[in-house]
């Protein structure tokens, strides 16, 4: 296992949480949707990076969740917080 993934061997704690989140908005949100709205934001993910970043296959950075906190408008504790 790399040193840097989960004990579930995820790349990532956030995907679920931005998953969850997405689906949860209200009109829905595809991960296309979700692309377009972080390109507004100056961010450079298309809809295959969400689908890897809410996977757990694919790294976040630091920018790219507080982007992703204020275009699904909580915080980025919120989607750090592990859910067990």
């Amino acid at each position: 296992m790399f040193k840097n993934k989960t004990q579930t061997g995820k790349c990532n704690i956030s995907g679920d949480n931005i998953r969850r989140i997405r689906l949860e908005l209200q009109p829905h949100t595809s991960q296309r949707a979700l692309a377009d709205r972080l390109q507004l934001y100056g961010m450079d993910l298309d809809k295959n990076a969400i689908q890897r970043i809410e996977s757990g296959q694919r790294f976040v950075t630091d920018i790219e969740l507080k982007a992703i906190s204020q275009v699904l408008d909580v915080s980025v504790d919120v989607l750090i917080q592990k859910n067990e």
